[in-house]
């Protein structure tokens, strides 16, 4: 048995919701918006993490390197075709992290 894990069929980004304490560090490490924090009243803290935004993953792998539980994965570059950093998603990020690290209800996406 491997002991690497292996990504979802076409998923750039996975949680083990198991794992995750909802301390949204991964969320404030994305520079693409991709991840949020969501309500979530079975989570010790009351919330956990969303992938609001797989599209827009870039790989850059910097929630995968933050988080302090192993909770979040990136696929491999190999493995899988991952967006370019735009200014949409440099927005939606910024958005996130101004509403306390989750995705505003009422988000509109720039073109």
């Amino acid at each position: 048995m491997s002991s690497i894990m292996t990504a979802p069929a076409n998923t750039p980004v996975w949680v083990d919701s198991a794992r995750c304490k909802a301390c949204d560090i991964c969320v404030d490490a994305c520079p693409a918006g991709v991840l949020s924090m969501k309500a979530d009243p079975h989570s010790t803290l009351g919330a956990n993490i969303e992938i609001v935004m797989p599209d827009a993953c870039i790989g850059c792998n910097e929630c995968e390197l933050s988080c302090p539980d192993f909770a979040i994965y990136v696929a491999e570059k190999k493995e899988f075709k991952f967006a370019k950093l735009t200014d949409s998603s440099k927005a939606r990020q910024e958005a996130i992290a101004n509403n306390g690290y989750r995705l505003p209800i009422d988000y509109k996406e720039a073109n």
